[in-house]
């Protein structure tokens, strides 16, 4: 940005800075400045103040310090004031990249309306000349600053998503313990074969109806609250569902239904807080971390279930494994927050970093339905969801069954033998995560890389589920198991990152939208896969998931993109 002619006149006693529209004539000798006139409505006081650091000055509310490293050069001044939004907000004050340094201004740059911060800043040491004012010692640029550099110990970002980690661990351990309490259950209340898929799927009825509404809560106040109220409120119903059973099988199905209500706000809320806080480079990485925890979650809940059933009984497993979301609750609230804005913690340098890469936008006030279902890769999204969970969940509810009916497993084995494909997805997710990262790194199209890893995602659980229908071998069986769901695992990097790639203001809702028909999948087939069993075979429950696998493949291949569709 140029100086002004009136300060080149005056011996470079006031800097003229644009910033959104507006420009700031802000006079140095007086520390004082003024919105000019014929750029914006109205002219009113700014506050200045002269540091040996540097200008520092309000603008709604927000501050940023400016520190120059060289000085003036040729009348000419560069300001940084790197908020959250697209690069086009971004507005510079300096010739050159390394004349200055600036602190980040927090909020969305584009939103910024010129209205000053009144209050003075205090505690400066003022500035007697032009020479003291612009000798700082020079600093690293933005643009140089990378986490291997900056952070001493873990960044603030990795933190969010560790703790995300963690509380879609318990998402899975408080889902799975059903799958194994069931056995010991439908023996004890006398459940047949279609009873157990109601029960099964009574989780999904209040699964469902979170998940455009988490998603939507979480886009307007963020997505701290909203994944802290989830993992607090399914913990609860955890707990209560031993008494719930006792009471009788309507009261079981609501306590469930309301488990159900708590963990589908989860995902949602999570990816809000991912599209927020994880660069577009770290995104595949971060998303196939956090929904590792999921894997594990089901790993843990399998392996500790019939241990817990053995020597304190079925109730142990909801009490115990509830009770553990205290200790996560309490962690989050000390440690997140919705988004870097908010953070009291994050360093300067790790906000300018995020400022620059990731898809950050503030809170959104209306969602635009009508634009939003306009759009064909939405419905690629919401179609090949439904397709890949109906297997997914099948798998999830009525894998230790399999293993005991038809592979002959007892209680330990089922749940032991349960925890292998759980493992072998949680080490794929990541594997998958950070090939994708790679590519997309290394120039593949974000597209192509999308269509990729979720072609594997749905093609190698078709052709191991297609497997079990000639195997007999119950070690043979546990193996296509496991490859179905290592393959499986790839889809993370698939269609469950493809909300933040289309747009990332709205990620929250767009997931919400798809994990909606994710969700009709898992009670659709959860109840329907004890209705086939009670009339069919185990071989019939298979084919309808591959015949779905394959039909979301070609669908996925012709409408997805990884592009952003919207703003």
């Amino acid at each position: 940005m140029y100086l002004s002619n009136t300060a080149k006149r005056t011996a470079m006693s006031s800097i003229a800075i644009h910033h959104s529209g507006c420009m700031n004539l802000i006079d140095r000798s007086q520390r004082t400045g003024r919105l000019h006139p014929t750029m914006c409505s109205q002219s009113m006081k700014v506050p200045l103040v002269l540091s040996e650091s540097g200008i520092r000055f309000s603008l709604t509310n927000e501050s940023v310090r400016i520190k120059f490293i060289k000085g003036l050069k040729n009348n000419k001044l560069t300001v940084l004031c790197n908020g959250y939004g697209p690069k086009s907000d971004y507005v510079g004050i300096g010739e050159r990249k390394n004349e200055f340094h600036a602190e980040p201004l927090s909020g969305d740059v584009s939103k910024k309306t010129c209205i000053p911060d009144l209050a003075p800043q205090s505690g400066t040491k003022g500035a007697s000349s032009e020479e003291s004012l612009f000798q700082t010692k020079p600093k690293k640029l933005d643009s140089e600053v990378t986490p291997s550099s900056t952070y001493q110990i873990l960044p603030k970002r990795w933190i969010i998503v560790i703790l995300c980690f963690f509380a879609f661990l318990l998402c899975n351990m408080d889902r799975v313990n059903m799958s194994i309490a069931i056995l010991p259950m439908s023996s004890e209340f006398h459940w047949d074969h279609t009873t157990v898929g109601l029960v099964q799927s009574s989780f999904f009825w209040g699964y469902l109806l979170t998940q455009i509404a988490g998603g939507v809560w979480a886009d307007r106040v963020g997505g701290k609250q909203v994944l802290g109220f989830g993992v607090i409120w399914w913990s609860l119903a955890t707990m209560a569902t031993p008494i719930a059973a006792k009471l009788g099988l309507p009261v079981l199905l609501i306590v469930r239904a309301c488990m159900g209500i708590g963990e589908g706000v989860a995902m949602p809320a999570m990816n809000n807080l991912l599209s927020k806080w994880v660069p577009l480079n770290e995104r595949s990485r971060s998303l196939a971390l956090v929904y590792s925890g999921m894997y594990l979650g089901s790993v843990t809940g399998l392996a500790f279930s019939p241990s817990l059933i053995h020597k304190f009984s079925w109730p142990s497993v909801f009490w115990s494994f509830g009770f553990l979301g205290s200790f996560w609750y309490f962690a989050w609230q000390h440690l997140a927050s919705s988004s870097p804005l908010e953070d009291p913690g994050i360093s300067t340098e790790e906000k300018t970093l995020i400022a620059k890469s990731s898809l950050n936008k503030e809170p959104i006030d209306e969602i635009p339905w009508k634009l939003l279902l306009s759009k064909v890769p939405v419905w690629a999204l919401i179609v090949c969801h439904f397709c890949h969970n109906y297997g997914t969940f099948i798998l999830l509810t009525w894998m230790p069954t399999y293993y005991c009916q038809v592979l002959k497993f007892n209680l330990t084995e089922s749940g032991l033998f349960s925890v292998l494909p759980w493992l072998s997805m949680a080490a794929a997710a990541n594997f998958g995560g950070w090939i994708a990262d790679t590519l997309v790194s290394n120039g593949v199209s974000v597209t192509n890389v999308r269509k990729l890893m979720q072609s594997l995602g749905f093609l190698g659980p078709a052709f191991f589920l297609t497997q079990l229908s000639h195997i007999n071998s119950p070690f043979e069986a546990v193996l296509c198991m496991i490859c179905s769901q290592g393959f499986d695992a790839f889809s993370q990097s698939g269609l469950y990152s493809n909300h933040q790639d289309i747009g990332p203001r709205y990620a929250g809702v767009l997931l919400g939208l798809s994990n909606t028909a994710g969700v009709l999948a898992g009670v659709i087939g959860t109840a329907a896969t004890g209705y086939i069993l009670q009339h069919g075979t185990w071989d019939d429950v298979f084919k309808v998931a591959v015949g779905l696998y394959l039909g979301g493949t070609v669908v996925w291949n012709l409408f997805a993109t990884g592009e952003r569709i919207f703003d």
